[in-house]
């Protein structure tokens, strides 16, 4: 049944004007109504929003019935690497998206932990519960989730002050010249593409160090490590494209090849590591490779070498000679 309100006008104003106040909405959600034929004026339907009312005129708004959304199915589930009262470390997998948006209509991380109960911070507001950083939603990997707003403001101090330590891997093409590349452009959305990014002077700052790790056997792609410095939309994959270099699998910034299909970005954030709220003690997590980007890995590279390389302690010393 349609919720229904009456109002009597006591000046000569815009209809919009007036419910806008009445309502507490923008005149745009006022002129949806309007639209939706929900408004009355001396009963009598109004067909726009200009509408000027004259005093003692009464108006009638029906609002239309809420649609009943049917529950997001959750049947996935997410590898906890670490639990305790302030964080939740997991290992992100691909084709997840983080948190709720208006385009987004699968259900998300955000859902998943409200769904499994835990508790998490407010700080980010309703639909970025306990989300102190992001992953895009084809990469895969480690992200720390806060429980509690006083986890969440000091991790995200962290972040801020660049202590939070990240590293992801990837498989590229083609190979970068150098052992270690860094590239510090500012980065903003392009004026050209809204899904995509750009370097631009316009742009907020933004830093990032790549790091030979192996090459593939017919020496087309090249996995490496990357370091970051800020945390910008996009940021692995625009500071690559500046190099003419593209991740496997990335049908946005790169190109697609044929003879190196991938169902993923081949893009996984490896390592994190920062100051425990509570401890105050520095700790690390690795999330390890899912199957599907091992795979690929598996029929282009020496997995010998692979093992060598694919580990924390190697993947942080080939960054020893970049500044924090």
């Amino acid at each position: 049944m349609n919720k229904t309100k009456n109002y009597v006008a006591q000046e000569v104003e815009r209809l919009d004007v007036f419910l806008a106040t009445q309502l507490v909405q923008t005149r745009s959600q006022v002129a949806q109504l309007i639209k939706k034929e929900c408004v009355y004026v001396d009963n009598k339907l109004v067909p726009r929003a200009g509408v000027k009312l004259k005093i003692a005129q009464e108006v009638r708004v029906e609002f239309p019935e809420a649609k009943k959304q049917k529950p997001l199915e959750i049947d996935f589930d997410v590898e906890v690497l670490f639990e305790d009262d302030d964080v939740l470390v997991i290992n992100k997998p691909t084709g997840l998206t983080v948190h709720p948006a208006p385009s987004v209509k699968d259900a998300t991380l955000v859902d998943w932990l409200k769904h499994k109960g835990i508790r998490l911070s407010t700080i980010s507001g309703e639909e970025r519960h306990g989300i102190v950083h992001r992953l895009d939603k084809g990469t895969s990997g480690v992200m720390v989730v806060a429980k509690n707003n006083e986890a969440h403001q000091f991790l995200s101090e962290q972040l801020q002050d660049k202590s939070m330590g990240r590293y992801y891997v990837a498989v590229i093409e083609p190979p970068l010249k150098d052992d270690l590349t860094i590239i510090e452009l500012p980065i903003k959305r392009s004026s050209n593409n809204r899904l995509k990014m750009g370097c631009d002077n316009g742009g907020k700052d933004a830093k990032t160090a790549f790091s030979f790790l192996a090459l593939s056997e017919d020496e087309t792609n090249q996995l490496i490590a990357c370091k970051l410095f800020t945390g910008r939309t996009h940021q692995i994959r625009v500071h690559l494209e500046t190099k003419s270099r593209h991740i496997i699998g990335d049908h946005l910034y790169g190109n697609t090849n044929k003879n190196d299909k991938s169902e993923r970005i081949l893009l996984h954030a490896f390592e994190i590591h920062f100051i425990h709220p509570t401890t105050q003690k520095l700790v690390s997590f690795v999330a390890p490779l899912e199957q599907s980007m091992i795979d690929y890995i598996d029929k282009k590279f020496n997995m010998e070498q692979i093992n060598e390389v694919i580990n924390p302690e190697f993947i942080v010393n080939s960054f020893a000679n970049t500044n924090s």
